[in-house]
């Protein structure tokens, strides 16, 4: 989707966006530099302490519900500063952590028999969306690799993720979605932006 300079624009966006929500309590204001960035997608954007990888921040848009360029700041301050997981980033915390933009192709509905769902995902490829009334969990491509989940383990995690049982993926009224991600991270604080090949 693409290039390895227009994904370190992103990421350099959405540090920038940090930054200068942190020092002004506002979202940063520039126009999109490329018209690309003006379709919408669903973006995701994943904060890590370094060098250790430990999780600090992750949160973002399944869907596109608004242009690239905008949901890329807002999922870098949601991330940073709304996590409820984790205390609002702190000023010295800034040259301590990598910053982490997954772009998202738009989820595709999974069809046919729910024992079949399993073969339908590809580990390493697949990310996951669940719905099911006003339950709803997602899972990136990459937390499947992380933790060497199977497909099956993988419908179990995002259907705990919702705030359900481990086999509400398998309910008449639950859907299950997947998608792909292209995902461009810093390889250190503020440094060299790399794209990462999911294993």
């Amino acid at each position: 989707m693409f290039t390895l300079e227009e994904g370190a624009k992103l990421v350099k966006l959405a540090r920038k966006a940090i930054e200068y929500f942190l020092a002004t309590g506002k979202i940063l204001a520039d126009p999109s530099p490329d018209e690309k960035f003006n379709v919408r997608y669903g973006v995701f954007v994943t904060l890590h302490k370094f060098p250790t990888k430990e999780l600090r921040g992750c949160i973002g848009f399944v869907e596109g519900i608004m242009p690239l360029w905008q949901a890329v700041k807002h999922a870098a301050i949601s991330a940073a500063f709304r996590d409820p997981r984790f205390e609002p980033l702190a000023a010295k915390e800034l040259n301590e952590i990598v910053v982490e933009v997954s772009v998202l192709t738009k989820p595709e509905k999974l069809k046919g028999e729910k024992e079949t769902y399993p073969e339908q995902i590809e580990i390493g490829k697949d990310g996951l969306l669940f719905k099911k009334g006003r339950f709803s969990g997602v899972l990136l491509p990459q937390v499947a690799v992380e933790w060497n989940w199977d497909p099956l383990t993988f419908l179990q995690q995002v259907s705990i993720k919702a705030g359900l049982f481990k086999n509400s993926w398998k309910d008449p009224d639950a859907e299950i979605y997947k998608f792909q991600s292209q995902i461009f991270a810093e390889v250190e604080p503020k440094g060299e932006i790399e794209e990462i090949a999911m294993e």
